[in-house]
């Protein structure tokens, strides 16, 4: 099990500083729809983005493409074996579910963003809750 260690906020802060994307500001939007979520969840570089956490990982941005800003919710970098499901009420279908442990929520710009920002908020809440 990969316990993280602590809040690296600094660490995120200067990643995205040097981040040469062209949806940095939506991917900053994003960024605090997580954090404003639930004051547990802390941040750091994972996989070479930001990545999110309580005890171990679970949000992930996906940098490539740069077209849109995606973010992967997961339950830590290998799948359980006991392949647990997710109970995510999803009415607005902002996820795709890429195994019944994993998903990506997709955003094209920031009217987008603005616009699933509850929905996006509400989701991440539930997913904290079952991590």
């Amino acid at each position: 099990m990969n316990r993280v260690r602590g809040d690296t906020t600094q660490a995120v802060n200067d990643f995205m500083a040097r981040l040469e994307h062209p949806l940095k500001p939506e991917i900053e939007a994003v960024r605090g729809i997580i954090l404003r979520a639930d004051p547990r969840i802390t941040e750091s570089i994972k996989w070479n983005a930001p990545s999110f956490a309580l005890t171990e990982h679970f949000a992930t941005f996906k940098l490539r493409p740069v077209e849109t800003v995606q973010i992967v919710l997961h339950t830590g970098a290998k799948a359980r074996p006991t392949g647990k499901g997710r109970d995510i009420d999803d009415p607005t279908r902002l996820l795709h579910w890429a195994a019944k442990d994993r998903c990506v929520a997709t955003f094209s710009d920031m009217q987008d963003i603005v616009a699933k920002a509850v929905a996006f908020g509400a989701i991440v809440k539930q997913w904290v809750e079952q991590v």
